[in-house]
Order: C-alpha cells, then sequence, then structure tokens
C-alpha cells in the first residue's frame, strides 16, 4: 500500500467577498457544481480503475438530527454533499455503496434522514444501476425526553470487538484501581467491561470491513471536547455502541480526572448523581436523578471550563479515545488484530464549505469556511483544518498526538492545486470561535 500522504483543498469560492455564509448556502442547491468541484478535486484517486467492482462505504457526519435552522448548514455532513459525492462515486462503477453511521444515541433518525433524501438516494441508485444502502451503526439509543431506552438493536454479531490493549492511548490514563471513564447519558459501570488497565475494547461495525474502500465524509467543526472535529473524529461513528466509548473521566483535574478544572465536591456530587440517573436509564427515577444533579452543579457556580460533559481544554480523555478509533480503522483487522501495516484504502472528503464554530459538536453556528478537503490522511487533514479555522495546533492535544501518527508518511498539502506550507494556508484562513471552555485557552490570535 502506497505510503505516500496528501491533502487537496479547494476552495469554493472566487474572491473573498463570496465567502459568506449566504453565498456559501447557495453552492449546496448547485448539485452539478459540487459534482464537478469534488470529481476534480478527487479525480486522481476516485477513478474508475480504482473503484469499479468495489464495495465502497461512505461515513458521513451524522451526529444529531436538526434542532434548528442553521443545524442543517453546520451539524451535520449537507445531505447535498452527500449526494454529490455519492454520484461521484457511483459514475465510477462499483459494485454497491452502503451510507453509514453512529449518531449519538438521542438522535432520532426518522428525523435527520429525511424522505426526500432518501428519494434523491434511490435515485441516483437506479440511474446507475447500484445498490446503496443506508444504515445505522447504533445498537443502543436514548430518548431523554420520553426517558425510553432501546439496547440491543443489532445483534452483536454485526460487529467487531477490538482489543487495543497496551497500545492504547488511553492506557497512560487508566486507573487501575476503579473506574473513573465516563460518557453522558451511559451507565458507567458497562465500562468496566470494555476499559481498565491492559485492556480497552472497542465495538465497530462489520460494515468497514466488508469494503474495499472507506471514504468518510466529515464535517469541519469546532469540537468542546477535542477542539475540532473532521476527519480524525468522523471515524469513531464506526463504532457501534458507545458503552464502549471513554469521553472524560470522573471528577476535576485536582481529584484525578478531567471533568474540570481543579477540586470541587459540590460538583463532584453533581457527578455522583449523574451516574445514578445512568444507572436508570428508562426507569421512573431517572429524571429525579437528573434534575437533583443539575440543581446540584447549579450551585457550585460553574464557569466556562466547568462541564458536566467535560467540554474544556483540558478534556484528556476524549481524543485518546480518537486515537484509538483511527488506529483501528486504519490498522484493524477482521480478526480482531491489530497489524503493524494500512489494512485499508481509507479517504477523507471533507465538507468544509460551511463549518461550524462555537459550540460544537452539537451546537455549532455557521463558519464561512468555504473550502472542500480531500485527503489520505486524516491527521494532516485535521492539522490542514485547524490552521484554515485560525487554531494554534500546538494547544490541541488530538492535533499534537496526529502529528506523530503514520509520522513515517511522505505527505504533499495542495490548495487550489498549488503546493502549500501550512503557513500558507493560515494566510486564507477564518478564525472561528472556538468552545466555551475553550474560548480563553484558545484565543485567535489577529
Amino acid at each position: 500500500m502506497n505510503n505516500e500522504g496528501f491533502v487537496n483543498i479547494a476552495s469554493v469560492f472566487t474572491d473573498k467577498n463570496e465567502r459568506t455564509i449566504e453565498k456559501l448556502k447557495e453552492i449546496y442547491l448547485d448539485h452539478q457544481r459540487m459534482v464537478e468541484k469534488i470529481s476534480s478535486l478527487t479525480s486522481e484517486y476516485i477513478t474508475e480503475e480504482n473503484l469499479k467492482g468495489k464495495k465502497i462505504l461512505l461515513k458521513p457526519n451524522w451526529v444529531r438530527h436538526s434542532v434548528k435552522p442553521a443545524d442543517e448548514l453546520c451539524l451535520k455532513t449537507n445531505d447535498n454533499f452527500i449526494l454529490a459525492a455519492l454520484e461521484v462515486v457511483l459514475s465510477k462503477s462499483p459494485a454497491s455503496v452502503v451510507i453509514g453511521d453512529a449518531p449519538v444515541q438521542g438522535c432520532r433518525w426518522e428525523k435527520m434522514i429525511s424522505e426526500k433524501f432518501i428519494e434523491r438516494v434511490e435515485n441516483l441508485s437506479n440511474k446507475y444501476k447500484i445498490p446503496v444502502t443506508l444504515k445505522d451503526f447504533r445498537r443502543v439509543v436514548f430518548y431523554a425526553k420520553d426517558n425510553r431506552s432501546i439496547t440491543n438493536r443489532k445483534p452483536l454479531d454485526e460487529y467487531i470487538i477490538f482489543d487495543v490493549a497496551e497500545k492504547s492511548y488511553l492506557e497512560p490514563i487508566t486507573s487501575s484501581e476503579k473506574n473513573l471513564f465516563r460518557v453522558t447519558q451511559y451507565n458507567p459501570d458497562r465500562f468496566t467491561e470494555s476499559h481498565k488497565k491492559g485492556m480497552h475494547k472497542y465495538c465497530i461495525t462489520k460494515e468497514l470491513f466488508k469494503a474495499d474502500v472507506v471514504i468518510s465524509l466529515p464535517k469541519v467543526k469546532t469540537h468542546q471536547k477535542a477542539g475540532i472535529t473532521a476527519a480524525l473524529k468522523n471515524l469513531v461513528g464506526v463504532n457501534g455502541d458507545k458503552d464502549f466509548l471513554p469521553h472524560h473521566r470522573l471528577g476535576g483535574t485536582g481529584m484525578g480526572g478531567d471533568c474540570y478544572p481543579g477540586k470541587n465536591y459540590l460538583r463532584y456530587t453533581a457527578e455522583v448523581l449523574q451516574d445514578n440517573a445512568n444507572r436508570r436509564l428508562g426507569k421512573k427515577s431517572y429524571k429525579f436523578w437528573v434534575r437533583m444533579s443539575a440543581m446540584i452543579w447549579r450551585f457550585s457556580l460553574p464557569r466556562s471550563t466547568d462541564h458536566l460533559a467535560a467540554g474544556w481544554y483540558g478534556n484528556d480523555t476524549t481524543w485518546r479515545m480518537v486515537m484509538d478509533l483511527n488506529t483501528i480503522v486504519n490498522f484493524g483487522k477482521e480478526d480482531g488484530t491489530i497489524s503493524d501495516k494500512p489494512q485499508r484504502i481509507l479517504y477523507s472528503l471533507c465538507d468544509g464549505i460551511i463549518g461550524g464554530e462555537g459550540d460544537g459538536p452539537l451546537k455549532p453556528d455557521p463558519l464561512n469556511l468555504g473550502v472542500i478537503c480531500f485527503s489520505n490522511d486524516s491527521a494532516r487533514t485535521d492539522i490542514c483544518m485547524a490552521s484554515m479555522m485560525g487554531m494554534d495546533v500546538s494547544k490541541i492535544p488530538l492535533l499534537v498526538a496526529a502529528k506523530s501518527f503514520m509520522s513515517d508518511r511522505k505527505i504533499s498539502i495542495r490548495y487550489n492545486g498549488s503546493a502549500v506550507s501550512l503557513e500558507d494556508l493560515k494566510k486564507d484562513s477564518v478564525k472561528a470561535v472556538p468552545p466555551p471552555g475553550w474560548v480563553n485557552y484558545l484565543k485567535v490570535s489577529d
């Protein structure tokens, strides 16, 4: 497998007066223009020679259904971007295409995947006479408003359990005495089954291993726990059960955790009460414990860096989990072991036409980024996208780790067809508003 990496970026504006949200919105509505732009950017790799007769997995960022109008622009990979990418892929005569993701457990799939989108996918499938399947990879859903939990939606034999073991990025922060790993609205006790010293398991959809070519379709956004979500973070969606995904550790940094800075017993009490709630998902007492937790949390007078879900720059868990998933996607074998060599063809085609800034990934505001990025190196993609969002790469742990991930690769970066450096990309950057817990830490320089 070729060990040379590339990051190809193209702007969708011709001058900076067109780099506005209103102008960029129009591009999503021009299907043919997007098809041509994506086709041109990917033409060296997305070819009939490389795709004909092969099984393709398209992995969009389907994080959650929209709850406000702007979400259609900046929350998830835009429907029209996915459809344009799908048409480019179908035109290369693959055997089949699966489009799938594992959204947050509260996502209403039927609200996120509209009837119009399904119809357009079916039309493209019929046009090219190639089967296209839409798949929800989740094993568990939980609707907090209804206090309704649905577990084991899919049998475990549709997944492969990977144990990254001592190679896990989580290993250095794993307590040998007790389980500290947490993720919002999941039973914390489940982590004892998947993560402890020397054991770090993940539940990966078999669709990843059925595919001959994987094309990730991230939405470029800020992220309250990781700083940025793009190519690296998007691969977390191949894990079908978030009980396997540590997002933070119980307690403040002065208590052995990373949920918030320092030591605060009121906040810790709120966390413990939240644990009580999460052990009772679907039961009558669930909402009582949620209300108690929220009340105690408010009494602690939280600051922007104090977040019950660890949405701040000191979160030292999420980025490690993300890197574990990237290790599996790149090096994981179908027998559940990790190879020393890359195991599959993986591309990222980033939707950065309208990105997300502020309180991402679930509550972002539109960002006039105005670019599409195609790459075979997720780590360098995110470093490039962060640079174009005006971020200080050296202050984001995920990107610091990304620098050393598959670092033996020779990487080329091109912007609008010309070879560039990261410094060159910064000249055409927009200054993204960081997530609330990162604002004072990740100040964007003028």
